[in-house]
């Protein structure tokens, strides 16, 4: 599996948004995994790592 560059950043804007949802990163295997609703099949989805 190759590995993705984390982009640093404090502040996203993004316009479009049709909603947002807030998850919990789940182990899977060697890696990590987010559930999203299948009705998202074939979008294009940003995943925003936050600090809390």
């Amino acid at each position: 599996m190759k590995e993705v560059k984390l982009e640093l950043a404090t502040e996203l804007t993004i316009k479009g948004i049709v909603g947002f949802m807030k998850k919990k990163v789940t182990p899977f295997g060697t890696g990590a995994k987010v559930d999203c609703p299948k009705e998202y099949l074939g979008k294009s989805v940003y995943l925003v790592i936050i600090d809390e």
